[in-house]
Formats: structure tokens, C-alpha cells, sequence
């Protein structure tokens, strides 16, 4: 989140020491996901835990059919540690089949639904998915075609349609299910090895990319998911009977851990909605009495330029925010037209399990909006300058974290993951920041050019590599420019090559074809050259410098 400097008071802990973990909540931290499962069912088994449609899950029955799940994955053969993907919407069947996974041993591999062919497929493939769990159709896209047309997939044996009825070699969900067929032995290996699964034991492998624009896997932990979101929730004031609302969608950590595994850790009803537009969500959070709705400033800025008449909104009580620069006039009329109790913003990468500080309750509207708040217990967030040195409070640097939060590391890229975490354990987050007296941080700038655009991680060099295939590019260089709705999206500076003549409308067409739309360039400038810096790279800076020159503060819807 871009901002100025905030000042604050002096608060007693040093701005790169942690606040401890056990201060986050009084409750114990589970070791692992199956163990915050099995717990919830114990402590609220007639409480709604999911709601999708007609379908109502409550604790003790989503804990059966996880439970059901695992069997399945065992009768197919799925061992302790083998990587197991969902690539769908935010449904209920996404939720089952996820901790499904987990109690099985096995390792999630959540695919991005925005993905193409060859972007699922790379996910696939990198990370050996020997199951992948998928949809038949969702916004008019045929998953379980496209995967079977994608070649070099050696280790997917099994695809599973999560709705609709099967076809051949791809079974239907209720079918997987059919597997278990109530056998004993399987529920005891289950049983078995959700048991023998500790903390330190990866639970996921999150994909994202970085300036080289390759695709790498985060291997996250059980421990590591719990704590932090035991301490988010704390945090957030997330509660038991809470009614949360998901935008986020699963594949990533604000829908996986700050959505599923919070609503798990605390008691919270989730309700996954699959596609954001205001009408639906707005009935929604009137027929489902929603409490808590998180999501990017462009929700807000959506729900709150819509006509709300006719719907009741009472019930909202919190609302977190973030992944995009928010206006302090966002966060006071979020307040108080939408009557929220509590608005908060925080910041993480996928390589901190999602989260690494939060503002807190008492802040005013200023810090909420201007900074991305504190650390969260037991994490560390420093300032670092180029030579690894911490920088005194108000200087701008690399922003470096480090705790139980930060990744295993990159799978199967060990040069990758010493590039990225230090021999001390500091994670090098590749932004720029700002903390002050108070260790609160404001994010500055982005040292690896990384943009997002509705709450959606861009990578330049990704979406370059891609662009760059066309026969009539000479060069490409995609940098991110300010949305009013979006906060951010993708402006592509482009030299045809000689003699080429490129229609810049048919060219964004074909970008479409390739790539997720969040990755597509809103703006294509042709151009004679691009500008190079004094070893022959192409100065982003200065292309930074010309689009905020030529489009000024802002460029638009």
C-alpha cells in the first residue's frame, strides 16, 4: 500500500522486536489444520460452519465429510505428503475436499481459477499434483477440457469434477466420495494420520511469481497457518457466531487462511461467494445477516457508489482491507455508512503464510488508511538499507521479515529461497517501506516492480514473458499505473518490430487469450524505444515517470 508517513506516538517494543504469540490469543494454538478441525467440531457441532445455497454444513457435519474425503483420497492411493489440487470456485465442495486433503497427509495445491490452460497446467506440473479436484464450467470455461488437452501432466493420474455429473475417466464428486463406502480401515488411516501430522508439516504449496517471471511454489506449514490466523482473528475480532462473507477466492492465502482456516480457529460461519457483483452480494449480507466482509478498497468503493436502498446492512460489523493503497475518505465512509464497527488494514506475502502485520482496533482512520499496521505477535519486520543494515524509523528501505510465519521455502528452488530468506531467517520481501516509532509500516514503493490489480498480485516479467512470444514485439515493458477502481493495473510500453504493424485493440484481444485478465495490460503504448538505465536495462523508473506524467494522479476506471 502506497502512503506518506503517519507520525505516532513512541510505543515501548522496538520496531523489529516481536510481540509475542502467546499474546495473541488466550485460546491454544492448534498444531495443525485436522486438529483445528477436530476441535471446532467438538466445541460448536451444531453451528453452522458453511453456508452455500441450499447447502448448510455445521461443524460436526463438515468434519464428516472432510473425514470422507480422506478416506476417498486413501482408497485412491493418495500418501502422506503427495500434492493434491483444486482448481474451482468458491464452493462448498472446495472447503470439504481442501481439509479433506489435510487430514489425509496429503499437501494442497490450490490452483488460481483466472488461469489458462498453460498457466494451470505449469502449476500442475511443477508441483507433481497426482489429483487434481476441478468444475466442469464455471463463467463458461470447461476446466476438466482444458486440463485434459494440456500435454506433459505425468504425475496427475485422477481428475474429479466437484459438480455436475461425471464423464469418462472423470468422476463425479458424489462418486469420488463412493470410495470411502463406510470402511473402517480407512477411517482408522485417516484417523491415523491426521494424528501423526505435526506443525512443522507442510500443508500447502501456494504458487506465485516473482521478476523472473517463473512460476515458484511456497511451502507453507500446519503450525505456521494456525498461528498466524489464530492471532489474525484475534486481532480482527473475528468471534463465534460471526457471519463471513468470502470475495477472496480460495486459491489464495486471504481466502484459504484468512477466510476458511479463521472461520475454523474461531467458530465464524463462512459463506463462499464465487464471483463478486454488488446486487448478489448486498442480498447476501441481508438474507445471511453477514458480519464480516473482507475484500480490496475496489469492493468498497463499489458497494458504496451502488444504490443500497432496499437492503438491510445493519448486521456488518468488521471489515479488513488492503492489497492496494486505500483513501483515509474510504476507510471514514466505510465507517460510517456502512456502520462498521471495526475497518482494518494489514500486509503479508504468500511467503509469509499471508499476513505479517495489522493495524489494530484503536487506530484512527489516518493509520488504518496510511499504513499497513504493526507486527503481528511473534513476527519481526524491519527496515533494512542496501547493504542489509536496519535503517532508524522514518527511512525508507527494503522491508525484511522474520518469524514463524515465513514459508519452508520455494519448492524444488533452493537458489530462490537463499535468494529470498537470509541465513538469520529474514525474508526479504522485495518492497520498500517505512516504519516509524510505533513499528507501524507504510509500503512505499515495490522493489521487484510487482503491481496489484484488485487485490491481484501482477508480475511485469510474468506478464512480459508471455507478450514478448508475439513474432511482431521487439520489446515489451509492462509497469502498473493508478486505478480509481482497481488501484492498480497494467500499462504496456511496446516497440514493434521492424517493419510490424501492431493494432493495439487486436493485440489486447490476444493478451486476453493468454493470460488471466487481472494480468492483462488496461493500456498499450507503441513506442520507437524504451529508455535504458546505465547497464542497458530498461529503466522502469522513468516509464513509472512518464505514465504518471502523461496520466496523471490517477488513470481512471
Amino acid at each position: 500500500m502506497t502512503s506518506a508517513a503517519t507520525p505516532r506516538a513512541a510505543d515501548p517494543r522496538a520496531a523489529d522486536t516481536a510481540e509475542p504469540l502467546a499474546a495473541a490469543s488466550a485460546q491454544a494454538v492448534p498444531p495443525t489444520i485436522p486438529a483445528a478441525l477436530a476441535a471446532a467440531a467438538r466445541r460448536w457441532p451444531g453451528d453452522e460452519a458453511i453456508v452455500d445455497g441450499d447447502i448448510r454444513l455445521t461443524f460436526a457435519g463438515l468434519a464428516d465429510q472432510a473425514a470422507r474425503v480422506a478416506a476417498a483420497l486413501v482408497a485412491s492411493d493418495v500418501r502422506p505428503g503427495d500434492r493434491v489440487a483444486i482448481w474451482a470456485p468458491n464452493i462448498h465442495e472446495w472447503v470439504s475436499t481442501a481439509l479433506g486433503v489435510y487430514q489425509a497427509g496429503a499437501v494442497l495445491v490450490p490452483v488460481n481459477t483466472r488461469f489458462k490452460g498453460p498457466e494451470a497446467a505449469a502449476v500442475l506440473r511443477s508441483s507433481g499434483a497426482e489429483i487434481l479436484f476441478t468444475v466442469g464450467d464455471f463463467l463458461g470455461v470447461d476446466y476438466v477440457r482444458i486440463v485434459q488437452n494440456e500435454p506433459d501432466l505425468p504425475a496427475l493420474r485422477k481428475i474429479v469434477a466437484l459438480r455436475g455429473e461425471g464423464r469418462p475417466g472423470v468422476p463425479s464428486w458424489s462418486a469420488f466420495l463412493d470410495l470411502a463406502s463406510g470402511d473402517p480401515a480407512l477411517s482408522r488411516e485417516v484417523q491415523s494420520r491426521a494424528q501423526a501430522l505435526g506443525p512443522a508439516d507442510l500443508s500447502d504449496i501456494v504458487f506465485t511469481s516473482g521478476t523472473t517471471g517463473a512460476p515458484k511454489g511456497a511451502m507453507l506449514t500446519h503450525g505456521a497457518s494456525t498461528g498466524v490466523y489464530t492471532a489474525w482473528a484475534e486481532v480482527v475480532g473475528l468471534r463465534p457466531g460471526d457471519r463471513y462473507l468470502l470475495v477472496y477466492p480460495f486459491f489464495h492465502c486471504a481466502g484459504l487462511k484468512s477466510g476458511l482456516l479463521a472461520c475454523l480457529l474461531v467458530g465464524a460461519t463462512l459463506v463462499p461467494h464465487p464471483v463478486f457483483d454488488v446486487p448478489s452480494v448486498l442480498r447476501r449480507v441481508t438474507e445471511e445477516r453477514i458480519t464480516m466482509l473482507p475484500g480490496p478498497p475496489a469492493v468498497y468503493q463499489t458497494i458504496l457508489a451502488a444504490d443500497r436502498s432496499g437492503y438491510d446492512l445493519s448486521s456488518l460489523r468488521l471489515a479488513v482491507t488492503g492489497a492496494a493503497a486505500v483513501p483515509v475518505t474510504l476507510v471514514r465512509r466505510m465507517r460510517a455508512e456502512l456502520n462498521l464497527e471495526t475497518v482494518l488494514t494489514g500486509y503479508g506475502l504468500t511467503e509469509t503464510t499471508g499476513t505479517a502485520t495489522m493495524c489494530r482496533h484503536d487506530d484512527d482512520p489516518a493509520t488504518v488508511a496510511r499504513t499497513s499496521g504493526r507486527a503481528i505477535p511473534g513476527v519481526e519486520v524491519r527496515v533494512v538499507d542496501n547493504d542489509g543494515n536496519p535503517l532508524p524509523p522514518g527511512e525508507p528501505g527494503e522491508i525484511l521479515i522474520r518469524g514463524y510465519n515465513v514459508m519452508r521455502g520455494y519448492l524444488d528452488n533452493p537458489d530462490a529461497t537463499a535468494q529470498t530468506i537470509d541465513a538469520d531467517g529474514w525474508l526479504r520481501s522485495g518492497d520498500i517501506g517505512i516504519l516509524d516509532e510505533a513499528g507501524y509500516i507504510q509500503i512505499t514503493d515495490r522493489k521487484k516492480d510487482m503491481f496489484i490489480v484488485g487485490g491481484f498480485n501482477a508480475y511485469p516479467a510474468e506478464i512480459e514473458a508471455v507478450l514478448g512470444q508475439r513474432p511482431d514485439v521487439a520489446q515489451i515493458a509492462v509497469v502498473g499505473v493508478p486505478d480509481d477502481r482497481l488501484g492498480e493495473v497494467g500499462l504496456a510500453y511496446l516497440v514493434p518490430l521492424a517493419g510490424a504493424t501492431i493494432d493495439p485493440d487486436e493485440f489486447l484481444r490476444w493478451a486476453r487469450e493468454q493470460m488471466a485478465n487481472y494480468k492483462v495490460p488496461r493500456y498499450l503504448e507503441l513506442v520507437d524505444a524504451l529508455p535504458l538505465n546505465a547497464t542497458g536495462k530498461v529503466d522502469k523508473v522513468a516509464l513509472r515517470i512518464r505514465a504518471r506524467l502523461a496520466r496523471g494522479p490517477s488513470a481512471g476506471a
